[in-house]
């Protein structure tokens, strides 16, 4: 067994933190960490996080696109566009550089790397791709969110940095949007989307630097503040559409943790069966950040959930919360 050379150092209090949320009832039941070999998880040197960050973020990412376009029936060369979202590292060239290579996308393809949103950066990724296939500048644009949690993980006395460690997990998310859905499966056609930012509350959950490494601010508000903008977002976007709550069949919702399941179960009055899929992933696979809500999309298709109208959303850095309507086969 090893002990990370931080841990003796920790106050009485960050080690009842970190006994209380791996052993208790979090939600979680297990993470996929990009550690190789296992023993990287006490190599907490700013060059050690950046290093995991290069080596794991491509691959991570070419993986789940390659997975898409391979479910989409696509190939690589048809790809007009790839848009990939990340806040655990950063690369210069972006993460396009290295997937597209990995893949074997076209050299005029478009590349846009974007950054910063956090946790919610699925949406506001696939409105973006929206936005090219309406204006009719692609045929068809691949969304993929990634992140390595585990090259932001160190071990100090804050409660937001120690509760961070014990709740992210490594993973990446991809879609292919087109023009032109696939006959052969179940067509999911993109209706609407909004997105709300509230500055005011952006110190709540946002990344901070220190010492050369990524620092997550997660404070207490968290749960709260999820559950209120998810709750004014999808009344105004939904008043748009002039539906009603009860109109959606599916609910397709990030988790930032099992608590913001909770907060966003009671304020948009919902079952824990509407949930189901968000606890899913988050059990499964722990919060993944930004990819979450690709896998719970999936999780839901493959459960055959019933068709009708879906509402996506997630929320991130800024406070940021991101919701768009799906009209499902």
């Amino acid at each position: 067994m090893q002990v990370a050379g931080q841990f003796p150092r920790l106050s009485s209090r960050s080690k009842a933190i970190l006994k209380k949320v791996l052993l208790g009832d979090n939600g979680i039941a297990a993470r996929r960490l990009a550690l190789d070999p296992l023993s990287e998880a006490f190599d907490l040197t700013p060059d050690a996080l950046h290093a995991r960050f290069l080596r794991h973020a491509p691959a991570l990412a070419a993986q789940a696109a390659a997975q898409a376009l391979k479910e989409a029936g696509l190939d690589a060369e048809k790809v007009d566009a790839v848009i990939i979202s990340t806040c655990t590292g950063y690369l210069c060239p972006g993460l396009t550089s290295y997937v597209s290579e990995r893949l074997g996308l076209r050299a005029d393809a478009l590349n846009l790397d974007l950054v910063g949103q956090g946790c919610g950066a699925a949406l506001p990724n696939m409105r973006a791709a929206e936005a090219l296939l309406a204006a009719r500048r692609c045929d068809n644009v691949l969304s993929v969110c990634v992140e390595v949690c585990s090259a932001a993980f160190f071990l100090d006395n804050d409660p937001g940095v120690l509760i961070s460690a014990c709740l992210f997990g490594d993973g990446a998310g991809a879609a292919v949007l087109s023009h032109r859905p696939d006959s052969g499966r179940r067509r999911i056609e993109w209706k609407i989307a909004g997105s709300l930012l509230s500055v005011e509350d952006r110190d709540y959950l946002r990344f901070d630097q220190q010492k050369g490494m990524l620092r997550n601010i997660l404070t207490r508000q968290v749960p709260g503040l999820a559950a209120k903008y998810a709750d004014r977002l999808s009344t105004e976007t939904l008043a748009r559409a002039r539906l009603s709550r009860g109109a959606i069949a599916a609910w397709i919702l990030h988790a930032g943790g099992r608590e913001v399941l909770r907060a966003m179960q009671e304020r948009l009055g919902l079952t824990e069966q509407s949930l189901r899929w968000s606890a899913a992933v988050l059990r499964e696979f722990g919060n993944l950040s930004s990819p979450f809500v690709y896998f719970v999309l999936k999780g839901a298709l493959a459960d055959d959930a019933p068709g009708g109208w879906w509402w996506m959303s997630s929320f991130g850095a800024g406070f940021s919360c991101h919701g768009a309507l799906l009209e499902v086969e």
